[in-house]
């Protein structure tokens, strides 16, 4: 075959695979956006990786236009987002998003719980109502309609607090980059100053026992539709009474009242799952770098690393399953009562330890869970509320078992007395998760930990 011919048969197969294409394709002549009346077109655009002039293929559009649908939800701006084709001709469709707006300002009086969760302050606080904290809370989650936040807090009752916040609209034509910036005040009477056998002791007292002033900066970058990075730069003031620096010299460290120092952080974070709320797949990775102490002057050096990782996937016929492994790293190994943070915080906890805080320099942490959803259903309330943002009413249940493991390193165990510090803990349990609109879920689980103790534990959780 001479060099002609060749090159007449590569033009012939490329022909030809393009009237293949053309065949199995459609043209995207235009984007329509519907129903967002405070939302600008472009932050909803952001989200949206099929542009007018785009070529689809006819068997691949329905997945597409699925991932953009999930990537307009996650914004956390919207009650529902329904992504429709519309059929100009055989080979021609106009793209149709149709959202429903949330209640973007919400303003109302709060009254919740000072204790780490609701179980600590059921089972271990016995139901005391002093223990609450109640004020007003104020958001504007879409002030100009350009994703950006005001958030306002004024709190009474067993933890007085105070905090203003404002995150910015994008600084860049590609909507990428944002700044947030915000005062928090904190004031405490009655104050856990230790751990004793991994349970948190408190002092009881009338006087002001510590403050706390915080004031932070936080620059934020998305790369992408699923990676977001974000550098904070902070400044904090704690004081103590001379009370709680007697009973835990630890609490700051020889005995010192004051700590003051600038921090800088910064984290990675790849998510891609279908919703961050409540994922049924997908995956999400993370890492953070954390440095207390900027300053000479500055009387606390720390510096700690983090890292995690959690899977969700489908088994099939309602089942589903996830896994998660996170961990933290921090030094040097003596460090402040204040800054030791093991597993018992916010959601790092092996479940079925939830009355347990176990304080240490280092752990790790696995948590997989195995559910069946038992029905998937959303109400039209239309009838009964004329408020559009609340006359939806998505109702989602899952049987959840779940078997966690964990590993907390503490180089000072002796000093709290420590039971559950540098050895292999485990728990396991059944549960109900119950997922219902305005990023709601409730939990309810019973459980079993390596103690030999058995509990039934609550949680409600809220991106809010």
């Amino acid at each position: 075959m001479n060099k002609f011919s060749f090159f007449f048969l590569l033009c012939f197969l490329q022909f030809c695979y393009c009237q293949s294409y053309a065949a199995d394709s459609v043209f995207v002549r235009q984007v329509i956006i519907k129903g967002n009346i405070r939302t600008k077109d472009k932050i909803i655009l952001r989200e949206v990786g099929v542009r007018a002039g785009d070529s689809l293929r006819k068997t691949t559009i329905n997945e597409v236009l699925e991932i953009d649908r999930r990537k307009i939800v996650n914004t956390n701006l919207f009650v529902t987002v329904n992504v429709a084709t519309i059929h100009i001709s055989e080979s021609v469709i106009d793209i149709e998003i149709e959202v429903k707006e949330r209640l973007y300002f919400v303003a109302f009086p709060v009254f919740y719980l000072a204790d780490r969760n609701f179980n600590e302050w059921w089972y271990e606080r016995k139901r005391d109502l002093r223990r609450t904290i109640y004020g007003v809370y104020s958001k504007h989650s879409n002030l100009t309609g350009n994703n950006d936040q005001l958030k306002l807090r004024a709190e009474f009752g067993f933890v007085p607090n105070f905090e203003i916040a404002y995150s910015t609209p994008y600084l860049d034509k590609d909507l990428t980059k944002r700044v947030s910036v915000g005062v928090l005040y904190v004031m405490n009477k009655t104050m856990a100053y230790r751990t004793s056998q991994d349970k948190l002791q408190f002092f009881q007292s009338e006087a002001k026992q510590r403050e706390r002033l915080y004031i932070y900066s936080v620059f934020s970058q998305r790369k992408g539709f699923y990676q977001s990075q974000q550098l904070e730069l902070s400044y904090t003031q704690v004081h103590i009474g001379d009370t709680i620096a007697v009973l835990n010299p630890n609490y700051l460290l020889d005995g010192q009242q004051k700590q003051n120092y600038f921090l800088a952080s910064y984290a990675y974070i790849y998510d891609k799952r279908d919703n961050r709320q409540y994922a049924l797949d997908g995956y999400t990775v993370s890492f953070g770098v954390t440095k207390y102490g900027l300053l000479p002057s500055d009387n606390i050096k720390l510096f700690s690393l983090s890292a995690g990782y959690t899977q969700y996937f489908s088994l099939g016929k309602k089942f589903y399953a996830n896994y998660s492994v996170r961990g933290r790293m921090s030094f040097p190994k003596k460090q402040p009562f204040l800054q030791t943070l093991g597993l018992g915080y916010r959601n790092d906890l092996v479940r079925g330890y939830e009355l347990y805080v176990i304080d240490g320099q280092s752990y790790g942490l696995v948590k997989t869970n195995l559910k069946y959803q038992l029905f998937n259903r959303t109400f039209d309330l239309k009838k009964y509320l004329k408020i559009k943002q609340f006359n939806t009413f998505p109702l989602t249940a899952y049987l959840n078992s779940f078997i966690d493991v964990g590993y907390v390193k503490n180089e000072f165990s002796a000093l709290n007395n420590s039971r559950l510090v540098n050895k292999v803990i485990a728990g396991a349990g059944l549960g109900l998760d119950v997922v219902t609109f305005y990023n709601v879920v409730g939990r309810i689980n019973y459980s079993l930990n390596g103690l030999g103790e058995r509990r039934v534990f609550f949680a409600v959780t809220r991106d809010f």
